[in-house]
């Protein structure tokens, strides 16, 4: 598998934008005019499109782009820090606007009072996220619903996300609403704090060549929920159920929370599923509430682990 080339431990970056003098923290790639702030740099772009170049620096800011085609792209991968900062009682970026991409950005220590706070929320439009890494918050990536739009994440990593401590419901590594489409490659899951890594209602999804490595993780529960369904692909992925779960009884679970949509000819393939060390119980790998047809093929698991449970 191939993942990130930078590590959590050495891309943190101490010094505060805003606090030292010099270049600009955030310039707008197409004009070259900078800005003290992520807001002022959004809103210059506007309905338009355009591409915000964010410094090397640990920023203690957030902004809502309501409209047009924005790149937040870091000046250095891994070297702009998006560190607590949060809008509108959500997320560092909250997005709305017609589509957004984010690129070697790291979001980190988001938390808000009604439990769900996050590196990103989207509420409509399409987005790309590569080459990122969310950790040490409530959740990383939360959405809204948007049947028409589509959401790409690939080479990033979800670490320390996730938590069922407040009373709205639990929040997750990555939460996707009633979405078109969701493909997850080549990313990274682990050390979960709660909740599910992977929570999607999007129709269609394609989650490929990703590992999940739940040996660090605390009161987890599934790897991937697809609660009302889904078609699309799941395959290439590897899985480590750790010692610490709320819920250990599958990997991933389909139609859980009611059948809302087609799930004939979701195909599960070539994954691998195990135990952490030490750990000696009975999971499902795949606990299906759909009853439709779904192709699970070529997948190895661990002793313990029965490929289907119909529920």
């Amino acid at each position: 598998m191939r993942f990130l080339v930078f590590s959590l431990a050495t891309l943190f970056v101490s010094a505060s934008a805003s606090a030292q003098a010099g270049p600009p923290p955030y310039v707008v790639a197409e004009t070259g005019r900078g800005f003290a702030r992520l807001q002022q740099a959004v809103d210059a772009i506007g309905a338009g499109s355009g591409t915000v170049v964010v410094a090397s620096a640990t920023h203690r800011d957030c902004a809502v782009q309501a409209a047009g085609v924005i790149t937040y792209r870091a000046a250095v991968p891994g070297g702009a820090v998006f560190d607590g900062g949060i809008c509108e009682g959500k997320a560092a970026l909250v997005l709305r606007g017609r589509s957004a991409r984010v690129e070697g950005i790291i979001f980190a220590h988001m938390a808000v009072s009604e439990g769900n706070g996050a590196g990103i929320r989207l509420e409509s439009g399409d987005l790309l996220i590569d080459n990122s890494i969310f950790r040490d918050s409530q959740q990383g990536l939360l959405t809204a619903s948007f049947p028409a739009g589509s959401i790409s994440i690939r080479r990033s990593t979800f670490s320390g996300l996730g938590t069922c401590d407040f009373g709205g419901g639990c929040a997750h590594s990555l939460y996707i609403g009633d979405y078109g489409s969701l493909s997850v490659t080549q990313s990274r899951f682990e050390a979960g704090t709660g909740g599910h890594y992977i929570k999607s209602r999007a129709a269609r999804v394609s989650i490929v060549d990703n590992s999940f490595d739940d040996s660090q993780g605390h009161e987890t529960n599934y790897m991937i929920d697809l609660p009302n369904g889904a078609t699309g692909e799941i395959s290439a992925n590897e899985m480590v159920q750790g010692k610490s779960k709320d819920n250990y009884s599958a990997f991933i679970a389909l139609g859980a929370e009611g059948k809302e949509r087609p799930s004939f000819g979701l195909s599960i393939h070539d994954n691998a599923a195990r135990f952490v060390p030490g750990v000696d119980r009975q999971s499902a790998f795949l606990a299906d509430w759909t009853g439709d047809r779904v192709l699970l093929s070529a997948n190895r698991l661990a002793v313990g682990i029965t490929p289907l449970a119909h529920r």
